[in-house]
């Protein structure tokens, strides 16, 4: 038997390279993620994932597949090659301890470069190099969104940033309205996965799509890209812009979550496998604002408070056929409180605003289907934003007899969509319809002027 003093080193020593071994593995991060071809969708094999600035690299698989681990913590730029396709380069991928960076990336075929041109009088079709005028796509990635000053984790306030594209009435310090080239902000449209999101923030303004708190979550988008003209004739109701959000898959390899604490609210997002094939991933998250108890410690009689939830679910049916689920919802409550000192300042607050209940939610199932040079998208969603508001002379007291406005509404939007991009000898051609049935409900009451009586 080992004398009890060197079994207390041994002891230490094992604790001491355990917790050693516990630092070294949290101060690695990974990278994992999926290469795909830009214009069909299809996964690309034998691609060179390459971690710059380090010696880490991988091969992608015949699904597109690629993980990388063991990669010290800190930030790097990700390059991306394959025979037959231009280098992809992803910069500023900042790389946490623990969790692992999960990522899709699209990839432009090569455009092959011709020593001579011969013009000939019997050409019968003409070729353009692109679709699209390059001037009027923008695009932000997750590190922008991220580094964006004074931006605290919103993507709207984010987009304001873009060239050419203009705030609300007050500069958009206070609301999220996105204005492009001059449009007022219910001319743009906005789609998260191909799911059309008529509601984009909280206390959202009906008919308008500004707010003072953007509703999603950042964890979730991969990038953003802005059409401000030229955009695809798929995108119905669009007059000023497109915005479409691309979310991440969620990781199928581990469960991994993380938190986040802004000058506004409080988020919580989980992400890993549902299925022991690692085909079936999920993206969960939902944030709960603290607004309201900085406004009461401060003896503010505004109580702005909310909550959002947003979720997505991937299941990879078969190599070529791909079911996603994504749903996006928020609870908006704007209440007034007793103050605990009055002054003329804070009792026109209580009186000069009204009370403000909305919800909202969107939901959509999406199947994507490869197909010879292209992909075909379905689309089925639902969408409901209710709103209630009320007023009264004294808001303190609230007594029914002093009501002054009632309005509650209720949009709803039911959505079938169908797409199909195809890419043939270097022809993009892209053909779809949509089936939609949008109800409205509205309920009004308000106060012109007080009756008028005749004292005799």
């Amino acid at each position: 038997m080992l004398p009890g003093s060197v079994l207390l080193r041994l002891s230490l020593l094992i604790s001491c390279s355990f917790a050693t071994l516990i630092t070294l593995a949290q101060n690695n991060g990974r990278i994992s993620g999926t290469v795909l071809d830009k214009t069909t969708q299809k996964a690309i094999a034998n691609a060179t994932v390459r971690v710059k600035g380090s010696t880490q690299a991988a091969i992608t698989d015949t699904n597109g597949v690629f993980r990388i681990t063991d990669i010290p913590v800190k930030t790097y730029s990700v390059e991306v090659s394959a025979t037959g396709y231009q280098t992809t380069t992803l910069y500023n991928i900042i790389l946490n301890a623990g969790n692992e960076y999960t990522v899709t990336i699209e990839m432009e075929p090569q455009v092959s470069e011709l020593t001579a041109v011969v013009v000939s009088n019997n050409r019968r079709t003409a070729k353009a190099a692109t679709l699209e005028s390059p001037l009027s796509v923008q695009r932000l990635t997750l590190e922008e969104i991220r580094s964006n000053p004074g931006g605290n984790f919103d993507i709207s306030k984010a987009i304001q940033a873009l060239p050419g594209v203009g705030g609300g009435a007050e500069g958009g310090s206070f609301r999220n309205d996105i204005i492009i080239r001059g449009g007022a902000p219910n001319e743009n449209v906005y789609y998260l996965d191909g799911i059309e999101i008529p509601v984009l923030n909280h206390f959202q303004t009906q008919g308008s799509s500004g707010g003072p708190q953007g509703m999603l979550n950042i964890s979730f988008i991969e990038d953003v890209k802005l059409s401000s003209s030229a955009f695809d004739a798929r995108y119905d109701n669009a007059l000023s812009s497109v915005f479409q959000f691309k979310q991440r898959n969620g990781n199928a390899n581990k469960f991994q979550g993380n938190a986040r604490i802004s000058a506004t609210d409080v988020s919580a997002t989980l992400e890993g496998p549902m299925s022991k094939d690692k085909k079936t991933t999920f993206l969960a998250s939902a944030r709960r604002s603290y607004l309201q108890l900085l406004f009461s410690a401060i003896d503010l009689p505004i109580r702005p408070n909310y909550w959002d939830f947003q979720t997505k679910i991937t299941r990879q049916l078969n190599p070529k056929t791909t079911l996603s689920f994504m749903a996006l919802g928020a609870i908006d409550e704007f209440s007034l409180a007793p103050i605990k000192k009055a002054t003329p300042e804070k009792l026109y607050i209580i009186n000069a605003n009204p009370t403000i209940n909305q919800w909202n939610y969107t939901f959509g199932l999406s199947l994507k289907k490869l197909v010879k040079n292209g992909y075909v998208n379905w689309a089925l969603s639902r969408n409901a934003f209710d709103n209630a508001i009320q007023s009264y002379e004294d808001n303190t007291t609230q007594l029914p007899s002093q009501l002054t406005l009632d309005y509650t509404s209720r949009e709803t939007e039911n959505k079938l969509r169908v797409d199909v991009n195809r890419n043939i000898n270097g022809w993009k051609i892209s053909y779809g319809a949509s089936l939609q049935y949008v109800q409205y409900q509205n309920r009004s009451f308000t106060v012109i002027r007080k009756e008028l009586k005749d004292s005799a």
